[in-house]
């Protein structure tokens, strides 16, 4: 307890140096305080019941309410009320004005908050005021750091006495724990404890800024569930939902786990360790919630129970893995709501009325963003809160948006449940607006529908009789022609090298018959084939479109039959070089330049081949 201790001398000591420096307010007297300090939750809920007396001789119209500086940095809600009555005859009559207060000559360790009161107070008139507050970060883990097995541990700072700038005539303090167990609290006068509360007081004639500090170590099971960053997307369908989608980074602040974690201890029955993680959240939704989904970056989580009744819908998620301290964990829940609870109308406007916060119980957010994304169309925006919030403009994009749909953002930092009020949403929309979309889907689905008719009834064909179609057909007889020419022409070349293999049969064998048999059949070949390319040449010189092209084809025929007549002379010599027996040399001599010729003449007629091939 040696860190508790050593943080509370340094705040009795500033504490005590503002007090000696501060002024008097005014002469109202705080006749009786009754203060409530619920700390079964992750959050510090702080109820005030404060009996106000002028006792000046002039009226008053404020009254000021002071924190200690540390829990004023902390302050997450705090409303003041006029009541009337006791017990439960006891009536709230209005909420009262509250802002924060800057007066010079303050301490800067104490917060100053400044409350209208409805009406002057004159002197000798009382008057009683409720006050609700709500702190968060004011628990802290004590140790910071603990093991599976530990039980979590947490600590509070307050004082036994209330810190005002009024004289106080009577004050009693109880604090609610989560349950009995104590692990220590600072003893005072007049203290006490009954099962899991903790009383101080009363205390008599306290003077102005009296101030005790108390420590209170206990036990807490609750789930120190915080959101980092929570998106709230409320769109609003004027086809009869509210689509709600709330994206959640979620850390577990409470005492940080040391060691490794071990899930059998975890799951091990009858002593189950790791109490200090929690396992489920709690999410009260409105009664028709429907279309309810949970879901994070890996897919959808099955573990998850839903009860829903006609007062509220209860969403029960379990993560996929146990939150110990320090611990994270990313997901989306969603849901639909039916248009009708939620949608008004008002002096020619409609309006949204929809809750603000997290529907998480007991849940704290550090940044809450909530946008409003209206219909398409919607103009004269104006949004109504019951506390202050950060707003901004937006548009959004969606299927069949022409112009997009305006949104609303609504940003506040360090939101708790308490924060979970209605917020109106005004805006003029337009009922001929709902038609826009479905027209749109009509006139595409006609447009496609008289395409279709048309390009299946139209005919796109050229016609017959038309220039362009004609000069098509002769085209495609060109090619055709062409195409057989050099059919034709693969053959003769194929002759010739069968004449070609003859003579090498000749110099292998000797064979003269043989040679002179191949020579007679390629030479009637031939001759059938040059008959066939007679009419072709014809046809294609009919053709006009094939002017270019005929030259070309009538080189390749001339070339073809001189390659011819150049290889049946080398054939005539070589066979004559046989008969009369002459050496191979000598034959090879005498038919050196008509094969130097032949090879020159075939490489012209491939080349022309192949230009008529690209053709």
């Amino acid at each position: 307890m040696k860190k508790t201790s050593s943080v509370v001398d340094l705040l009795l000591l500033l504490l005590a140096i503002n007090v000696l420096a501060t002024p008097a307010f005014s002469d109202l007297v705080l006749s009786k305080v009754e203060r409530r300090i619920d700390v079964t939750s992750q959050i510090a809920r702080v109820t005030k019941t404060l009996k106000v007396v002028n006792s000046g001789s002039e009226s008053v119209s404020e009254f000021t309410l002071t924190f200690p500086k540390f829990l004023g940095n902390n302050l997450a809600y705090l409303t003041v009320s006029h009541s009337e009555g006791k017990g439960k005859a006891k009536r709230f009559l209005a909420n009262l004005s509250v802002k924060e207060a800057h007066a010079k000559g303050t301490p800067d360790s104490i917060s100053f908050y400044s409350v209208s009161l409805p009406k002057p107070l004159s002197k000798g008139d009382t008057l009683t005021l409720e006050v609700v507050a709500a702190f968060t970060n004011v628990l802290q883990p004590f140790p910071e750091k603990i093991t599976q097995r530990d039980i979590h541990l947490v600590m509070l700072q307050e004082s036994a006495q209330y810190l005002s700038p009024y004289v106080v005539e009577s004050q009693s303090l109880s604090i609610k724990l989560p349950n009995a167990r104590i692990e220590s609290y600072t003893k005072l006068e007049n203290s006490k404890v009954q099962g899991s509360e903790i009383k101080y007081g009363p205390y008599k004639n306290l003077a102005q800024y009296s101030y005790a500090p108390i420590v209170v170590h206990f036990e807490s099971k609750a789930a120190f569930a915080v959101a980092e960053k929570l998106v709230r997307e409320i769109e609003v369908s004027h086809w009869g939902n509210v689509q709600v989608t709330e994206h959640y980074n979620l850390v577990h602040r409470g005492a940080q786990l040391k060691g490794e974690f071990s899930r059998l201890e975890y799951q091990d029955r009858p002593n189950p360790q790791g109490v200090s993680a929690f396992r489920h959240l709690l999410a009260r939704l409105p009664p028709r919630a429907h279309s309810i989904y949970y879901r994070d970056d890996i897919g959808n989580i099955s573990t998850s129970q839903m009860q829903s009744d006609s007062k509220k819908t209860e969403l029960l998620i379990e993560p996929r893995f146990p939150l110990f301290g320090g611990w994270k964990t990313f997901f989306t829940i969603g849901y639909g709501l039916p248009l009708s609870d939620f949608l008004f109308a008002s002096e020619g406007k409609r309006f949204l009325d929809i809750s603000f916060g997290s529907p998480m119980i007991d849940l704290v957010t550090e940044k809450l963003i909530v946008q409003v994304v209206l219909p398409e169309g919607s103009k004269d925006i104006s949004v109504t809160t019951p506390f202050d919030v950060k707003q901004s403009h937006e548009i959004k994009y969606s299927h069949l948006d022409i112009a997009g749909r305006p949104v609303v953002v609504l940003e506040k930092n360090n939101v708790v449940p308490d924060h979970n009020q209605n917020i109106q949403v005004y805006y003029k929309f337009s009922n001929i607006n709902l038609l826009s979309e479905p027209l749109m889907l009509i006139t595409g689905f006609f447009v496609l529908f008289i395409t279709c008719i048309i390009y299946t009834r139209a005919d796109f064909s050229i016609s017959k009789s038309s220039a362009a179609y004609l000069a098509k057909l002769q085209w495609d007889e060109v090619l055709a022609t062409l195409q057989e020419v050099q059919n034709i022409i693969q053959k003769c070349l194929a002759a010739h090298d069968k004449l070609e293999a003859s003579l090498r049969d000749l110099s292998r064998t000797g064979d003269i018959q043989t040679c002179k048999a191949a020579r007679k059949s390629t030479d009637s070949f031939l001759k059938d084939l040059s008959k066939e390319l007679r009419p072709l040449l014809a046809s294609l010189q009919s053709f006009p479109s094939a002017s270019q092209i005929s030259p070309k084809v009538e080189e390749l025929v001339a070339k073809e039959k001189e390659l011819q007549e150049k290889l049946m002379a080398k054939h005539t010599t070589v066979v004559e070089g046989y008969e009369k027996k002459s050496s191979g040399r000598d034959i090879e001599n005498r038919i050196a330049s008509q094969q130097q010729k032949i090879v020159a003449l075939r490489q012209e007629v491939d080349d022309l081949v192949e230009f008529i091939d690209e053709i």
